[in-house]
């Protein structure tokens, strides 16, 4: 195997940005974003046409590649990403120990007659 004559980059962070703009940042990165399906139709198609967000890349920032390599992305259509947390089942708010009923409020006079 030959080896590559290729500029050594390093791969930006482009999740949690629109894929327009990631993809703007990996071109001037010297990388190409591609679908992390590699059975899948082009990453470009699949964010095309609406507003997308990348939300997983590999490799991780900061990897150094060869200029032009391929960081696969995935992506989620404006207003369909799922939460970043799992739902947590509601419970009934607590109620008051029986220790911690207030007590009975009490006057005092400081002035005198």
């Amino acid at each position: 195997m030959a080896d590559r004559i290729a500029r050594i980059v390093t791969v930006p962070d482009v999740v949690g940005l629109p894929f327009h703009m990631g993809r703007d940042l990996a071109a001037d990165a010297g990388v190409a974003l591609a679908n992390i399906d590699q059975d899948g139709p082009p990453i470009g198609a699949l964010a095309w046409p609406g507003l997308y967000y990348i939300t997983r890349q590999d490799p991780a920032p900061g990897t150094t590649l060869h200029e032009w390599d391929s960081v696969a992305v995935e992506v989620v259509k404006h207003g369909d990403s799922p939460d970043r947390e799992p739902a947590v089942p509601h419970s009934p708010p607590p109620t008051d120990a029986t220790h911690a009923t207030p007590e009975p409020e009490t006057i005092v006079d400081l002035i005198e007659d």
